[in-house]
């Protein structure tokens, strides 16, 4: 197919190394592309580990589902039944672990035989349009402590960007497409430029989203019985901006020096 694609009108075939770094370049995209989709819609960006979330949570009953679902639970809400329930964060939704009977189970004052083991099961909520949108407070649950404007952008931020960058290597594959059809490597340029600035997009979105967590943990301090950490839906990012800048390098780097050596080649022929 690359030899095909690489194919002039005339018949001339395309040195090997050009169709060699295409192929691998798009290959390298594809698979940025399925880690970039499968980090924007799973929710373990961020993990919370606590000691005994079944004793935590059987102790609050019903309470602490009820006020996480809740349509006025504010940030502190929320960010305090994460640290209670083995909490996972992602881009779209927030999600805890709490028993599969919370909503009737209590454990008696006082009995001879030990507890029975309780089965736990994960509740996700999802993040509405206007709660991505929704101004952050320097004071997490007190509206009258005004707006933290890094918080709120970086939030945003990290909303819009994936998006951004998906749709940017869309937008290189249709050129490459494009320049498939036309049998000419000259177009893969703008792919490789539209895929390092999908990099750039990737990059810029794991910075914010690193440098949201660390604020709201300044904000809102983890407890001594809980551990938190990176999930592997923010490692799959991490993994897919270096691919996109490697393929962007090799788009670029066949494009250009094929035009050179096709170049340099008329003119031989001319002389």
């Amino acid at each position: 197919l690359a030899h095909w694609c690489l194919r002039s009108p005339q018949g001339a075939m395309m040195d090997n190394r050009f169709a060699t770094a295409l192929v691998i370049a798009c290959v390298l995209s594809l698979i940025s592309t399925i880690y970039m989709a499968a980090s924007i819609g799973t929710d373990f960006w961020y993990e919370y580990h606590t000691l005994s979330p079944a004793e935590n949570v059987s102790e609050a009953g019903r309470t602490i589902w009820e006020e996480f679902v809740s349509k006025d639970a504010d940030e502190k809400t929320y960010t305090d039944a994460l640290f209670r329930c083995n909490g996972t964060v992602g881009l779209w939704r927030r999600c805890i672990t709490v028993p599969k009977n919370s909503h009737w189970y209590s454990p008696p004052a006082f009995s001879f035989f030990p507890p029975p083991e309780t089965d736990m099961t994960t509740n996700c909520i999802s993040f509405s349009l206007s709660d991505q949108f929704a101004e952050k407070y320097i004071e997490p649950g007190n509206h009258n402590s005004g707006t933290d404007l890094n918080r709120t952008y970086l939030w945003r931020l990290q909303f819009l960007l994936p998006f951004v960058s998906i749709g940017l290597m869309c937008f290189g594959a249709l050129i490459g497409l494009c320049a498939c059809a036309c049998r000419s490597l000259y177009p893969a340029i703008a792919t490789g430029v539209l895929h390092f600035l999908a990099g750039l997009c990737t990059l810029g979105l794991v910075g914010c989203y690193v440098a949201g967590i660390e604020l709201l943990h300044r904000k809102l301090p983890l407890p001594e019985d809980v551990r938190g950490e990176f999930g592997w839906s923010f490692c799959l990012a991490c993994v897919s901006a270096p691919l996109q800048f490697m393929a962007a390098a090799l788009f670029i780097w066949a494009a250009r020096t094929n035009r050179k050596e096709f170049t340099l080649l008329k003119a031989y022929r001319v002389a």
